[in-house]
């Protein structure tokens, strides 16, 4: 199945050592963002001391490793734009998740309930759980 992953997903997997568990098998997209929100995740928790600053390398590695599409079409940002408008949120980031699941008619997996019961009122929302490998 070809889902759309948030960075939150993303992170899991790194912190994981990579391991896709349920997720193995399917086609995984994803905005550019990604990435850098995924760093940025790992950099906070490591701040935070919810990660040790030791393994921060090592997960943001991981994170860079999954096998991911990075996908971006040219009307994304104003798509984006327009799902955090009707949504009510200030921010585009999230929105991006939700505009690309949009554009690509396809399921947004994420463990972000906040995201999950926005992008739910547009898109078809998923969670790990709900997948088979």
């Amino acid at each position: 199945m070809r889902l759309v992953v948030d960075a939150c997903v993303l992170v899991e997997v790194a912190l994981a050592g990579g391991k896709l568990g349920p997720l193995a098998g399917h086609e995984l997209v994803a905005p550019p963002l990604a990435l850098s929100e995924g760093t940025s995740a790992i950099s906070e928790m490591a701040w935070r001391d919810e990660v040790p600053r030791e393994h921060v390398s090592t997960a943001v590695a991981h994170l860079r490793g999954i096998e991911l599409a990075i996908t971006r079409p040219d009307d994304l940002p104003e798509r984006a734009w327009n799902v955090a408008s009707s949504l009510g949120w200030a921010k585009t980031y999230g929105a991006e998740y939700v505009a690309l699941a949009l554009m690509l008619d396809v399921p947004l997996l994420t463990v972000d309930s906040r995201l999950a019961r926005g992008a739910a009122r547009l898109i078809h929302v998923v969670g790990p759980a709900d997948l088979r490998p």
